[in-house]
């Protein structure tokens, strides 16, 4: 199979000289891309260049099915693939992973994208990713006029109402669901034999999320929500409830409210056995604007 592979690569090789095909199958982190052999060498020097210009396939490692494999995030490649289409930058607007993209464009040796995602420093060493170099041009060129400083200061101020920093700060409710079990014996005094819980869920606008949990959130189950849709499905990479509290209270979330539900049975048809208890409960987070 990976003779024929090769086989048909160099049959439908993107231009005379190069053993790669046309069409390209990646698996980057997990997830898999289709793209041309163009796009991918679309930045000479890159890191992408050098694999599919330098090397042979041969060369290059590949998953079970013989597709390109790249050990990276596959969430964030969608962003490098769009980037290298044609050159050009679009993101959602809200985006709270521009570091982790910005690292990912370094990986791969873009260099100008790598720039394009690299905070502006202003004047008073504050950080403004809002700031871009034909504002600033427009600005100073204002400046010279009559009422050019107010206007300027105009120019900032809407700016700052569009800062994700503020966007973050939106008000909105998160919900954090969980479900365990336990175990209590014959003896209502003995001591309850609590079990790991299973899996800590996430509910509410994907943007609040993705503010609060970062890294730690789970979104293999929905990965192409966008950030002003909600949902349901998200959970969590680890099994302590006071993990999640915390990181909802360092971005100014409250509880409000707290409800839980159970079940019980037994481990057999012997009414004498340890009854198990299952349980769900959900608490519901609140942050004002």
């Amino acid at each position: 199979m990976a003779l024929a592979d090769t086989e048909r690569g160099v049959s439908n090789c993107s231009d005379l000289g190069s053993p790669f095909s046309e069409i390209i199958e990646l698996n980057v982190g997990g997830q898999v891309y289709v793209t041309r052999h163009k796009t991918l060498i679309a930045v000479p020097d890159s890191l992408l260049w050098n694999m599919f210009t330098k090397k042979s396939p041969k060369e290059l490692a590949k998953d079970s099915k013989g597709r390109y494999f790249l050990d990276r995030d596959g969430f964030l490649f969608r962003y490098i693939l769009d980037y290298l289409r044609d050159l050009n930058l679009v993101l959602p607007d809200y985006f709270p992973e521009k570091s982790r993209l910005q690292r990912e464009a370094d990986f791969f040796q873009l260099r100008d994208l790598t720039k394009r995602l690299s905070p502006r420093v202003s004047k008073d060493n504050s950080i403004s990713e809002e700031i871009s170099q034909s504002d600033t041009e427009e600005g100073a060129q204002q400046c010279s006029s009559s009422g050019g400083m107010e206007t300027l200061r105009a120019m900032s101020v809407s700016g700052a109402t569009r800062s994700p920093s503020l966007d973050s700060r939106k008000s909105g409710y998160i919900t954090i669901g969980y479900r365990g079990s336990y175990t209590i014996g014959r003896d209502i005094q003995t001591d309850a034999k609590f079990r790991r819980v299973a899996r800590i869920t996430v509910c509410g606008k994907t943007a609040l999320a993705k503010e609060v949990f970062g890294d730690t959130l789970n979104e293999s189950r929905d990965p192409d929500r966008p950030p002003e849709r909600y949902t349901s499905r998200y959970y969590l990479k680890y099994n302590f409830l006071e993990q999640a509290f915390d990181k909802l209270t360092e971005v100014g979330f409250h509880m409000v409210a707290c409800s839980s539900t159970g079940t019980c049975a037994y481990t057999s048809n012997d009414p004498n056995e340890d009854k198990i208890w299952t349980s769900y409960t959900e608490y519901v987070f609140c942050r004002d604007q």
